[in-house]
Parts: C-alpha cells; sequence; structure tokens
C-alpha cells in the first residue's frame, strides 16, 4: 500500500481507502461489512469513510461494530464521517452550530468512538454564515471529537472564504475536500481546484472512481441483478448507468476494455490506477459489497505504472473530455 499525506497535514491515508455509502446497513449487513473491510485492512488500507446520512445512520452502526469485532488498534485507523442530512427535524440537516456538535456526537455515539480523525461538512449551507460553520468546526476539534475537518462538493470559491474566515479569526480552515472524481467527473479536481492545491495545499479524497459502477463494464448490455442501481429508490441512479444519457459513455467504457487488456487489468483497474496518477489525489475512496471486489480493486495500486504517457494519450483519446485550460486574455 502506498500512504499519502492529506493536503498540507502530517496525516498519511491509504492511497485506497473504503466508503460505506450506499452498502453498509441497506445493501449488506455486518458480516459482509467485515469481510470488506479486514480484506482492505490486510491489504494496508487504513482509512474509512462513513457520514451520517448513509443508510439513515445505520451505515456508522454496522462500521463501529466492525471495528471493535476486528479488535482493530484505534490509531491504526482513520476514521471519518460527514455532517449535513441527519434527520427530518429543523436542525437536523444543514451547517449551523447546533447541528454540526449534535450531528458529530449522535456519530460518535453510533460508532462507538470516542472521536473520528476527519469531519466533512457534506453539502455547502447557503442558510447559514460561515463563520457560524468555522467556529463550529474548531470547537469539534478542540474538544477533541475530530483532529481535521474540510468540505465535500464545496466550490473554490466557498472553500476560500471558509479559508479567509479561518485566517482572519485564528482557526483552522478545510483541509481537505471530498469531491466525486472519475473519468467521466474530472472538471472540479482537475480545473475548479487547480489553483487551491497550491494556495490552501488542499487535500482531496476523491469518491465514486468507478461512476457508480459504469467503469466497470458490468452495464455494457443493460441493467444486471443485484446491483446497487438495481436498489430500490436508487431510480435516478438507473437513469445515469443505462438510460439513454448514458448511452456515448457505455460506448466510451466499452473501447476502455481493450486498453485495458493490453496493459493485463481490468476495466476497474484501469479506473482506479488513472485516478491515482493525479497527484493532487490524496486517497480514492473505493466501494465494495464482496470481499472480492475489495481484493480486485487492490491490484490497482499495480497497475499505476503501465499508464505510461502513451497508454494515459490513448485514454484521453476515447474519453475526449479533458478540462481546458483557464484561458490567458492578456
Amino acid at each position: 500500500m502506498e500512504y499519502r499525506f492529506l493536503g498540507s497535514s502530517g496525516l498519511k491515508v491509504s492511497a485506497l481507502s473504503l466508503g460505506a455509502w450506499v452498502t453498509y446497513g441497506s445493501q449488506v449487513g455486518e458480516d459482509v461489512a467485515y469481510e470488506c473491510m479486514t480484506a482492505a485492512y490486510d491489504h494496508g488500507v487504513n482509512f474509512f469513510d462513513n457520514a451520517e446520512a448513509y443508510a439513515s445512520g445505520e451505515a456508522e452502526v454496522v462500521m463501529g461494530k466492525v471495528i471493535r469485532r476486528a479488535g482493530w488498534i484505534r490509531s491504526d485507523l482513520v476514521v471519518s464521517t460527514k455532517i449535513f442530512w441527519g434527520g427530518e427535524g429543523p436542525n437536523d440537516r444543514g451547517l449551523s452550530r447546533k447541528h454540526i456538535v449534535e450531528g458529530v456526537n449522535a456519530s460518535l455515539a453510533r460508532l462507538r468512538l470516542d472521536y473520528v480523525d476527519l469531519v466533512f461538512c457534506h453539502r455547502p449551507d447557503p442558510d447559514t454564515p460561515i463563520e457560524e460553520t468555522v467556529r463550529a468546526m474548531n470547537w469539534v476539534i478542540d474538544q477533541g471529537k475530530a483532529f481535521y475537518w474540510g468540505t465535500s462538493e464545496w466550490s473554490a470559491d466557498q472553500i476560500m472564504e471558509a479559508t479567509m474566515v479561518a485566517q482572519r479569526e485564528h482557526l483552522i480552515g478545510p483541509q481537505m475536500e471530498q469531491p466525486q472524481y472519475n473519468m467521466f467527473h474530472r472538471d472540479r479536481v482537475e480545473r475548479e481546484y487547480a489553483r487551491l492545491y497550491d494556495e490552501i495545499s488542499l487535500g482531496t479524497t476523491v469518491w465514486s472512481p468507478l461512476a457508480s459502477g459504469l467503469l466497470t463494464g458490468k452495464y455494457d448490455d443493460g441493467l444486471p441483478r443485484n446491483t446497487r442501481a438495481s436498489q430500490p429508490g436508487m431510480e435516478w441512479l438507473r437513469e445515469l448507468l443505462v438510460g439513454e444519457a448514458a448511452n456515448e459513455n457505455r460506448a466510451k467504457v466499452l473501447k476502455l476494455k481493450d486498453v485495458a487488456a493490453d496493459i493485463g487489468c481490468t476495466r476497474s483497474q484501469l479506473a482506479l490506477a488513472w485516478c491515482l496518477t493525479n497527484p493532487n489525489v490524496s486517497t480514492v475512496i473505493t466501494g465494495a459489497s464482496r470481499a472480492e471486489q475489495v481484493n480486485e480493486n487492490m491490484e490497482a495500486l499495480n497497475i499505476v505504472a503501465k499508464l505510461t504517457p502513451d497508454v494515459m494519450e490513448r485514454i484521453e483519446e476515447i474519453l475526449q473530455n479533458k478540462p481546458a485550460e483557464t484561458l490567458d486574455y492578456r
């Protein structure tokens, strides 16, 4: 396993990590989660991602049970949660001081941990002053309930606003961002955040590297049974994977099959290795509903070296979606 620093911090996270979105507490139970997490841990994964919203909190319960069952040393792990959607009450959503503090406490209770290493603002909250959110996150850190805080799916301007507020008030600003990043979703990580990597040494913990499974090739012939997209309530995801709007990307996935075959890997491994080649990616969050998927994903680390400039150019010729650089009109 390769370990990378998370932004400007001294914290090291495994280049590949494991997340609980959708699967834990809904698609799979504790036993399968245990198999997946222990398989990842055996490969050197130390970062496990979660959120208060995942399976309405049940994903945190399952992850906490697995950690205790496995008997891992807490200091060997990097555990995260994300705060925004905590329930249906008027103060159970958003990034107010009240919900951040109560949401973190509730997450820790479900995880049965004294602290999380990372806490993210799951989305920006236009209804809460940024000063309130920054101060609340710093209070959480000062109380020892988390070590670092960051954002998820915030714009570059919103991240910089929070950073400037923190600098003005001599507080800790966001140190990492959790954006979606894959071969079909590139603009934010590669273009919008470009200045932040130098200006504030922003770290990234990217999610959906396989584009919700599209890049694995399992949707080449339509919607198979017993997949994430076949679950009730995931109609929006089915449209992205097998709907008419997905036809162009599915055609590109078919072409990537030859690239993967030529370098001796699966399309899943190719897509993960492609994300890992980005020097501004701290860790790539993977998902899995079977230990076999974890084992296959971890092999992507051995594929990175095979992504030579020629191979990368070949991939770009298929994707045809490289973000345009900012134009200088001077």
